[in-house]
C-alpha cells in the first residue's frame, strides 16, 4: 500500500473515532486501534493528535473538492449542473453524511484550533465561491437581484441544508434537502 493511500485509511479511522466517541476520544492510541495499527506506526505518520485532525478534516475538503470538480466540469449543456455540484456538499448518502458529521465537529474544534480553522475559513470561501459560479450560470438569476447578496443566500442555504440534514436525517431526508435547494435556486430564476 503507498504512503498517501495508508495516510487516508488512517483518516478515515480518525473519522469513525469522531463519529463513535466524538472529538475528544480521538486520541492517537483510539486512532491506532481503529486502524489496526500500533502507536509508533501511527506516530511515524501523525506526531499528535491535532495532526491527525488535521488530516481528517483536510481529507472531507478534498473529496468534496473533487466531487463538485467532476460535477462542475463535466462537458457538454447541462441545465442542472449548478444543482448538481452543490448537492455534493450536502449529506445525501452515506458517505456524504460521515464527512458532514465529522466536519461540524471539527469545525466546533477550530474555535480553539488555528489549524483547523484555517481549513474551516478556506472551506467556507470556495463554498462562497461555488455559489456565486452557480448563479453566474445563464438564465440562473433574475436581473434585478444583487449577486453578491444572492451568492452569500445562497450559500447560507446550503450550510443550514447540511446542519439539519446532518443532524436530524428523519426530518429532513435527502430527498427533501434536494428539493429545498431546487426550490430556492428556482426562486431566483430569470424565467423570461
Amino acid at each position: 500500500m503507498d504512503a498517501e493511500a495508508r495516510r487516508r485509511e488512517i483518516a478515515e479511522a480518525v473519522w469513525r473515532v469522531v463519529r463513535r466517541d466524538g472529538v475528544p476520544g480521538a486520541s492517537v492510541r483510539a486512532v491506532a486501534r481503529e486502524a489496526g495499527t500500533s502507536m509508533g506506526s501511527l506516530r511515524h505518520w501523525f506526531a499528535t493528535q491535532d495532526d491527525l485532525l488535521v488530516f481528517a478534516m483536510t481529507l472531507v475538503q478534498e473529496r468534496a473538492r473533487a466531487r463538485v470538480l467532476a460535477v462542475v466540469s463535466a462537458a457538454g449543456p447541462d441545465t442542472t449542473r449548478g444543482l448538481r455540484a452543490l448537492e455534493e456538499v450536502l449529506p445525501l448518502d452515506d458517505e456524504r453524511r460521515a464527512e458532514t458529521e465529522v466536519w461540524l465537529a471539527l469545525t466546533a474544534r477550530a474555535l480553539v484550533d488555528p489549524r483547523l480553522a484555517a481549513l474551516r475559513d478556506g472551506s467556507a470561501e470556495d463554498l462562497l465561491a461555488l455559489c456565486a459560479l452557480v448563479l453566474r450560470e445563464p438564465g440562473a438569476l433574475r436581473p434585478g437581484l444583487d449577486p453578491a447578496l444572492e451568492a452569500e443566500r445562497l450559500y447560507a442555504v446550503l450550510d443550514g441544508l447540511a446542519l439539519h440534514a446532518a443532524t436530524r436525517p428523519a426530518a429532513l431526508p435527502a430527498d427533501r434537502a434536494r428539493e429545498v435547494l431546487a426550490a430556492h435556486l428556482g426562486s431566483l430564476r430569470d424565467t423570461r
